[in-house]
């Protein structure tokens, strides 16, 4: 009998190798003692990121990113976090349709909302485009994010025990803080560092609702019109790619860790 050929394994890494070959790619050539990127390389050189470490602009864009990631990651996994609990702890009336419409963007292409914002702030309420209009923007897209994990990490332990906390006497504010909060800030964690990196790496919402406050994925697309510029951009993506990498294996690590999921046998 002959034997059957499994081809899944290599169809996995072909799969793989196309997906992430390019991006890999971006690393190396940022090391490369040429302006151009292409093979064979002309030699290792770390001036593409000392370049980028010194660039005034670039400085400029990142502060700007850091202060709106970091304000968006905090509303969004507060409003991620009551969402959450809304669903998974009461009965909602219509809570079909409540998901959906938070869910949302999670399927409206970008480019539609991005100008869908522009219009409601400059057409309708004639809002000024700063760093405020990009964070609401990244607001809404990162909710749904937030909420799914943390809708998760809620559905995941006992609830008894916060049926125990109210029948030793405790209100549901104090139950919230000292047995549910506790309970779930890895999933809380885990969406902050989500919604960071999402808001931090998102260019279609911050490009149409930036104004003359550039993110630092604006810099990074602008930069591509100067060939000179070239391996500092590529240096400057490694980076991102680096640290969003980070970011993202660390908040699943978080969201995995905790007080084990099942309930004890017995109960």
């Amino acid at each position: 009998m002959r034997k059957r050929i499994d081809f899944l394994p290599l169809y996995a890494i072909l799969f793989l190798v196309f997906l992430y070959g390019p991006v890999l790619l971006l690393p190396l050539f940022s090391f490369n003692d040429a302006t151009y990127a292409v093979f064979p390389l002309k030699g290792f050189t770390l001036k593409a990121y000392q370049q980028m470490v010194h660039d005034p602009s670039l400085i400029s864009s990142l502060k700007n990113s850091l202060t709106v990631a970091i304000g968006v990651s905090i509303v969004s996994t507060t409003f991620g976090l009551l969402a959450a609990m809304g669903v998974t702890r009461y009965r909602m009336p219509g809570r079909g349709p409540v998901m959906g419409g938070i869910m949302l963007p999670l399927v409206v292409p970008s480019i539609i909302l991005s100008v869908a914002l522009l219009v409601i702030a400059r057409q309708v309420f004639d809002i000024p485009l700063t760093l405020w209009t990009v964070g609401a923007g990244h607001v809404l897209l990162c909710v749904p994010f937030s909420m799914m994990v943390l809708m998760a990490r809620l559905e995941g332990f006992d609830k008894s025990l916060e049926e125990a906390s109210s029948d030793l006497g405790e209100t549901g504010w104090m139950t919230f803080w000292r047995v549910t909060f506790p309970l779930a800030l890895p999933g809380v964690v885990s969406s902050l560092l989500m919604s960071f990196t999402i808001s931090l790496d998102e260019y279609v919402m911050a490009f149409f609702l930036s104004g003359l406050d550039q993110t630092l994925p604006i810099f990074l697309y602008g930069q591509l019109r100067f060939p000179q510029r070239l391996p500092m951009t590529l240096a400057l993506g490694s980076t991102i790619l680096v640290v969003s990498t980070i970011i993202v294996v660390f908040s699943e690590v978080l969201r995995r860790r905790g007080v084990p999921t099942t309930k004890p046998s017995g109960l």
